[in-house]
């Protein structure tokens, strides 16, 4: 006589933990390899990932603490200036203008640096 077949169970997969969002590798090496102008052994870029992983944690960690501090939920341009200060990066000396003008291209400069046009208006 014919018997109904059985369905075989799905085997149990473990319960993996969702990953952590990572800055891509491809990233901090053309970066490290911009900024580091000479050659970079390749062994040396598995520890410069690392090294930028454990940075941007701890910059997080900061700014929620910063946040939270003045009893906000969001993170806002004046934790990002409390930090850079507290990092020395910016200083009574080296004011953000300063870095700004340094470090970034021109239309992210027009983007940060509030300019005075004629006709008595402020960009942006």
């Amino acid at each position: 006589p014919l018997q109904p077949q059985r369905a075989k169970p799905f085997p149990k997969h473990s319960q993996r933990k969702p990953s952590e969002p990572k800055i891509p590798s491809s990233l901090i090496k053309s970066v490290f390899k911009h900024c580091a102008k000479t050659p970079v052994a390749r062994e040396s870029f598995k520890i410069v990932e690392k090294c930028t992983e454990k940075y941007f944690k701890q910059l997080c960690n900061d700014l929620v603490a910063f946040a939270s501090h003045a009893g906000r939920k969001t993170i806002e341009v004046s934790d990002m200036e409390v930090l850079m200060r507290r990092q020395r990066l910016v200083t009574d000396e080296m004011p953000l203008h300063v870095l700004i003008e340094r470090h970034l291209p021109l239309e992210y400069r027009k983007l940060l640096i509030p300019v005075a046009v004629s006709g008595n208006k402020v960009i942006p």
